[in-house]
């Protein structure tokens, strides 16, 4: 009896998970199965590993990687010094704001800001530098999407340094550490599964980023993410845009997995 009672809450999650995750992974599966004429075949698993898509799936885990990075760069020192303030939770409430906002319309944003005639190019002209094309750049799709995932990677950090008991680091400074071992030897290891958690939360989006790519970088950045829309909306080939989004489930769990046996090595 205590058993059913303890399993009931659990049967709207079981429900959930069902027909909202693992049911439209296996239809993804299903239409990867099918050509264009919905007949049964392996080719289109067969063409991902042509060089073509290879090549897709090498950029979209650089850009990741880039995206990952700069992101991890500006978030942490940015959770360090929130810490340290004194009303942190409102300084953090009001980096996390943005992320509301729909994203296509802060993309749309970001187009009128690095445009040709934008504030920019604007302020730029003032110093005598001719107006530059920043969009449709390496540079530009990297700052937007660092600018969007910047409040997901702040916040694990941010967690993470709050809870930091600060007489360990009294402890290493007066033992004789310099700020630099200090935050290498004590603050890094103790706040890294925040770390872990942010990068994530980063990583794992930023390999099926579309609508950015498409923005802000045109049509010189293309990514799986990118590669699935063409499929689906230009090619109309859906068996091949299921193809790519097979193999990106399995990169995303893969990353999971991965990051949470290390997560879990950590701790022993």
């Amino acid at each position: 009896m205590r058993n059913r009672v303890a399993k009931g809450p659990l049967i709207p999650y079981i429900f959930w998970i069902v027909f909202f995750v693992i049911a439209p992974i296996l239809l993804v599966v299903y239409y990867s199965m099918l050509d264009l004429y919905g007949n049964f075949t392996l080719d289109n698993y067969k063409n991902f590993f042509t060089p073509v898509y290879l090549k897709m799936t090498v950029t979209s885990f650089w850009y990741a990687i880039l995206i990952t990075f700069f992101t991890l760069l500006v978030s942490y020192p940015t959770a360090y010094f929130l810490t340290k303030t004194k009303h942190k939770h409102l300084w953090l409430m009001l980096i996390i704001i943005p992320s509301w906002i729909n994203l296509l319309l802060k993309t749309y944003a970001f187009i009128g800001i690095f445009g040709l005639y934008g504030p920019i190019n604007a302020v730029a002209s003032v110093f005598g530098i001719e107006p530059q094309q920043i969009l449709f750049t390496d540079f530009s799709f990297i700052f937007v999407a660092v600018y969007i995932f910047i409040p997901f990677m702040i916040i694990p950090i941010f967690n993470s340094l709050d809870k930091l008991n600060p007489t360990l680091v009294d402890a290493a400074r007066d033992l004789g550490a310099s700020p630099f071992t200090t935050f290498r030897r004590v603050i890094w290891p103790l706040t890294i599964e925040g770390v872990k958690s942010g990068i994530q939360v980063t990583f794992i989006p930023a390999l099926s980023l579309f609508m950015i790519t498409r923005l802000i970088a045109g049509n010189q950045v293309i990514t799986l993410g990118t590669a699935i829309e063409q499929q689906f909306l230009v090619a109309q080939n859906w068996g091949m845009g299921s193809t790519i989004a097979v193999f990106l489930v399995l990169i995303m769990l893969a990353s999971m997995l991965l990051t949470g046996r290390r997560a879990k090595g950590g701790r022993v």
